[in-house]
């Protein structure tokens, strides 16, 4: 699996490049997080997930059309 990581307390998103459409519904939900450029390109902004976006970010997860978004906590 392609991707990129994000931690936050032992959460990890992991973004399956092959996967993802950039439909930018996860930008759209947690636009602090994550980025999707003129380019299509889906970006992870943040390096750390302040605890008050945990949820959001678990939410984003549900809510991606293509599955390319995975959650470790």
């Amino acid at each position: 699996m392609t991707g990129r990581s994000i931690y936050d307390l032992g959460m990890r998103v992991t973004v399956d490049t092959a996967l993802c459409e950039s439909n930018a519904v996860c930008a759209g939900l947690v636009p602090e997080v994550f980025y999707v450029d003129d380019s299509d390109e889906l970006t992870i902004l943040a390096s750390e997930v302040p605890p008050e976006l945990a949820d959001r970010v678990r939410e984003a997860v549900l809510c991606c059309p293509k599955t390319a978004l995975r959650l470790e906590e």
